[in-house]
């Protein structure tokens, strides 16, 4: 069974989700408009109606990640495999039944509901503060009650999704309007999702994912006719009677005023009902007597309080008309602009090549970010699962910011004056009000001879290019002097090192135990199945690194905004979590090396791992070292730190000389092979005990 029940999560994924207390309003006063549906029977019925049209559903991606993340472990930074596995299944139940699945995801947040979700954020920040609180004083993940979504989930859902062969559409709007839309213009048999607005909108049927139970394919499905008929409405009013109720245009607080007079004057009040029911009640009577005009709600503007913008119900009202579609209570030559909003907006991207390369890579969920930034200048990422209270971990934004900068300059190209327009970005993290965006100054990576042209890194041809591609990408992350060594690795492997070496630079407090972990992590990973994750069982969970899962999760995100922008030196594939994260699996590498456990222990006793181990240590604290960074030795235990005592606890991490570990200096990565992972050749790597002694390395 897939039901599950989310009512207390936080909602990361959308500013908002339709029209308050109306799906509740449904199941407790319309219980007929909640009929129970087989979707097998549904599509054999539509497949006989359309015999030119086979049974699609479009899903409502973004209100369905919540539902589909089940793993039990959801606070070490994401079961990836795990989840790719549910993903596969939730796929194939369907196809199973002949229904093809369409995926809408969100890809912009409006400018209208920015504010709501600027609330939202800051709401998250609350809860993700209890979560941290609770994880400290138990030392356990909270229950399901306290459950959040893993950092990115949408991001990797999308691409998930698209690797896995499905069609999957990033919207150049909030994604209701455009998920209504398709299903009406391409006759599907219905929307998947959990928004109000679906019983709004005057498309194919909307059926549930809360309630859908996979393995029978049985769920709700919502009647917009049966909630109308409880109501005394026709479909023509919901329109105004959801833009009444408030909704993403038109605010709750102008309409305090007008529910008081709709409750005063309402027959149908009830002592039963709470007040936003007797609130959906008495609106819905009150337009009921309405005339259908659209001279009825210009007397409904001019009696609200709107302020300056007395067209504010009229917009609300639009919004939920589709192409094609007419609405009584608008004016007739007022035709819908809601349909692709961005399409003109190219004041940061001149080349019009350029961005309607950028905006098709963007609706076929190809790049990342990259359209937002060429078409506004605006980017926005939510809230991490971040420890506000550990000051020595800088937030996931500021680590990873000098890393984008160099992206907005790969993208933006300077002018002719040499200067780059700014770029806006509401990132959060602990101590930014969001009161206005960052204005970001993109910086030029290092690169001899300037950075290529995006024309040349996104059209170009051969090999000097694809040799231009990756060395942009690298010196997004101040690695492109590392060329050499990092493309003779797999190519997951060289990007997370890219990533490693990059956050063990950027952040200071990092230790040889983090370290050690992260490595441990991405060679023990390799050939672990989902199954075998999942039954993963961790005696304690540390927030320290549920911290730093979080920011090496937003740390690919920013490899994939990289890759997007240089012409796609990786394969989006390789950079996704499944190839090399899993937070369990973080976990407990992490909680054994701060205990100070073996080399041997740390990597499950597979002795072909032992060199690939030491020559990617070596390679790391070697890029490190080249930028004055000397990773030193701070175990912390059971996760605080421990100094000496942690070493007389292990005699193994005793060091009489020195409490970091220097690399060799010349060039150990030779030995680690882009096929297999294995040594090559006679020579020894740093894991051979001659080796350690004539470097004066520790035992490890």
């Amino acid at each position: 069974m897939f039901k599950t029940d989310f009512s207390n999560c936080c909602e990361f994924w959308r500013s908002a989700m339709g029209i308050k207390g109306l799906q509740g309003f449904v199941a407790r006063v319309c219980p007929d408009a909640c009929r129970t549906v087989d979707l097998r029977e549904m599509a054999e019925k539509h497949r006989i109606d359309h015999p030119d049209s086979p049974p699609v559903i479009v899903v409502d991606a973004m209100s369905c990640v919540k539902h589909w993340y089940t793993p039990e472990s959801w606070v070490c930074g994401g079961q990836w495999r795990e989840y790719l596995a549910i993903l596969e299944d939730f796929i194939k139940a369907f196809m199973a039944a002949g229904i093809k699945l369409v995926f809408y995801f969100d890809g912009v947040v409006e400018e209208k509901k920015l504010d709501e979700w600027i609330k939202r954020r800051f709401q998250n920040n609350k809860e993700i503060a209890r979560i941290f609180q609770f994880i400290k004083t138990h030392r356990k993940q909270p229950g399901r009650e306290m459950f959040t979504i893993p950092s990115a989930l949408p991001t990797f859902t999308r691409f998930a999704l698209k690797s896995l062969g499905q069609k999957t559409v990033c919207t150049l709007q909030e994604a209701d309007f455009e998920v209504a839309a398709y299903g009406l213009q391409h006759n599907c048999m219905g929307i998947l999702g959990q928004d109000s607005d679906y019983l709004i909108y005057n498309t194919c049927p909307y059926f549930s994912i809360e309630k859908l139970h996979l393995d029978r394919l049985v769920t709700v499905m919502y009647s917009r006719e049966d909630l109308c008929r409880a109501l005394g409405l026709s479909l023509t009013h919901l329109p105004l009677f959801a833009s009444l109720l408030g909704n993403d245009v038109v605010p709750e607080s102008l309409l305090e005023g007008f529910w008081q007079k709709c409750l005063v004057t309402s027959p149908c009040r009830n002592s039963g009902y709470n007040r936003r029911t007797n609130i959906l009640l008495a609106v819905a009577n009150y337009i009921s007597k309405l005339p259908c005009s659209y001279s009825s709600l210009k007397h409904l503007e001019d009696m609200l309080p709107l302020g300056s913008d007395k067209t504010l119900l009229s917009q609300g009202v639009e919004s939920y008309i589709l192409p094609g579609q007419h609405s009584p209570w608008i004016l007739p030559n007022i035709t819908n602009c809601q349909m692709f909003p961005l399409q003109q907006q190219t004041a940061m991207c001149q080349d019009k090549e350029i961005f309607q390369l950028a905006k098709e890579q963007h609706i076929q969920s190809e790049n990342y970010t990259i359209f937002n930034i060429l078409s506004n200048g605006e980017i926005k990422c939510s809230n991490s699962l971040e420890d506000e209270c550990d000051r020595e971990i800088p937030g996931q934004a500021l680590i990873y910011r000098p890393a984008r900068q160099h992206i907005y300059s790969v993208l933006l190209e300077s002018g002719k004056d040499g200067d780059y327009p700014v770029v806006k970005e509401w990132f959060v993290y602990f101590g930014n009000p969001l009161r206005q965006p960052e204005l970001i100054k993109p910086v030029q990576p290092s690169i001899p001879g300037g950075t290529p042209s995006l024309k040349t890194l996104w059209f170009a041809k051969g090999p000097d290019v694809e040799k231009q591609r990756y060395r942009t990408f690298l010196a997004c992350f101040h690695l492109q002097d590392e060329m050499e060594e990092l493309q003779a690795l797999e190519a997951p492997l060289a990007a997370f090192c890219c990533l490693l070496a990059y956050l063990m630079m950027q952040v200071s407090s990092l230790s040889l135990e983090d370290l050690n972990a992260f490595v441990a992590l991405i060679l023990c990973l390799k050939g672990k199945s989902a199954a075998q994750l999942a039954g993963l069982q961790l005696a304690q969970v540390d927030s320290r690194a549920v911290h730093l899962g979080a920011v090496i999760v937003r740390g690919l995100t920013t490899l994939l905004m990289a890759n997007s922008a240089c012409g796609f030196p990786f394969r989006m594939d390789d950079l996704m979590p499944w190839e090399v994260f899993d937070g369990k699996l973080f976990q407990e590498k992490y909680q054994r090396s701060h205990r100070g456990c073996s080399m041997e222990e740390l990597l499950e006793g597979n002795e072909s791992l032992y060199t690939p181990f030491q020559n990617l240590k070596s390679f790391i604290c070697k890029v490190c070292m080249a930028k004055k960074r000397i990773i030193q030795s701070r175990p912390r235990g059971n996760g605080f730190f421990t100094g000496t005592r942690q070493r007389e606890y292990n005699p193994r991490f005793q060091q009489t000389h020195r409490s970091s570990f220097v690399p060799p200096y010349h060039n150990q990565m030779r030995g680690f092979s882009r096929r297999n992972h294995q040594p090559q050749g006679r020579e020894y790597g740093s894991g051979h005990p001659d080796y350690r002694r004539r470097f004066h390395l520790p035992p490890w």
